[in-house]
């Protein structure tokens, strides 16, 4: 009888084929390059096909590769829902779970998260990766993770959310700004002045601009940058302004500096936070009852 594929050699396969690169993909699986090479070739082996092209600058997929990898993503999600089932057969909060979470989310909400579940449930195992929204919700999709904690709404499929917080948008300026001096502020105000935005790829940004109504042609961009600290600092330099969400000021992501931070007169100049999980997950009920926890926390 032929020797069938393992799991590790589909998971190898799949890591190959996401990031085109054999080094990428090991580190990604957390194997040496010479592993996860021999774990491929022995995978065409037992398969009797070629499934990549090698040469010295790129990895490519045969075609017959590329439709044996979306079998054994699907075969892998699979297998994570077979765990997911068991675990959700036992009490909630006792197996594992594997969280992902946007940045602008994860240093405002986990601390508090974290430290109430591990006393309240010492046998739970919350593993977390934090990344940008696009990336989490492709691991949700191949099993990688299990439950998202991001800003809704994000456009995808075969999910189910959970909306969880309303989290109003601020505008930071540096004291002295004209728009310091106000009680509160419109979103018209806005036109016109240099806003400091996270880069293309946050969610945050596009959440934003949307909640203000304004469109990129409305005002200045001069600078980008990859968090809410690297921003906070530029405006705290007199760099220009920005919108900060208020779980971030809650958190004290302005102290220390002498920014002044301004509502908005309008409700619904915000963005929604929620869990988004997949459909048929068997384990919804285990996940509704941590969005509770995290809507508590939130309110605490």
């Amino acid at each position: 009888m032929a020797r069938q594929p393992t799991l590790k050699q589909l998971r190898y396969l799949c890591a190959v084929a996401k990031h085109q690169h054999f080094g990428r993909a090991a580190e990604a699986a957390c194997v040496s390059q010479s592993t996860l090479s021999a774990g491929i070739q022995e995978l065409e082996e037992s398969l009797s096909a070629s499934l990549i092209e090698r040469n010295n600058r790129n990895v490519l997929l045969t075609n017959l590769g590329q439709d044996v990898v979306v079998r054994a993503q699907a075969i892998l999600v699979d297998v994570e829902e077979m765990l997911s089932l068991c675990a959700a057969a036992g009490e909630a909060f006792t197996g594992r779970m594997r969280l992902g979470v946007i940045p602008t989310v994860a240093p405002f909400i986990l601390p508090k998260l974290l430290g109430s579940l591990r006393r309240e449930h010492p046998n739970f195992k919350l593993f977390i990766r934090e990344d940008l929204s696009h990336q989490l919700v492709a691991g949700l999709h191949a099993g990688a993770l299990d439950v998202l904690l991001l800003a809704l709404p994000f456009p995808t499929e075969a999910v189910e959310v959970m909306s969880l917080i309303t989290d109003d948008f601020l505008l930071a300026s540096p004291n002295g700004h004209p728009l310091a001096d106000r009680a509160q502020l419109a979103t018209a105000d806005l036109q016109g002045e240099d806003l400091l935005l996270l880069e293309d790829g946050h969610c945050l940004r596009d959440h934003a601009l949307e909640a203000c109504e304004l469109r990129d042609s409305q005002i200045s961009v001069p600078y980008q940058a990859t968090s809410l600290a690297t921003i906070v600092q530029m405006v705290a330099n007199g760099i220009g302004v920005t919108l900060l969400p208020e779980m971030s000021v809650a958190a004290g992501i302005t102290a220390g500096t002498d920014i002044v931070v301004t509502p908005f007169q309008r409700t619904g100049v915000a963005r929604q936070i929620g869990l988004m999980w997949r459909r048929k997950t068997p384990r919804a009920a285990e996940y509704r009852l941590l969005g509770e926890k995290i809507k508590a926390y939130a309110a605490s």
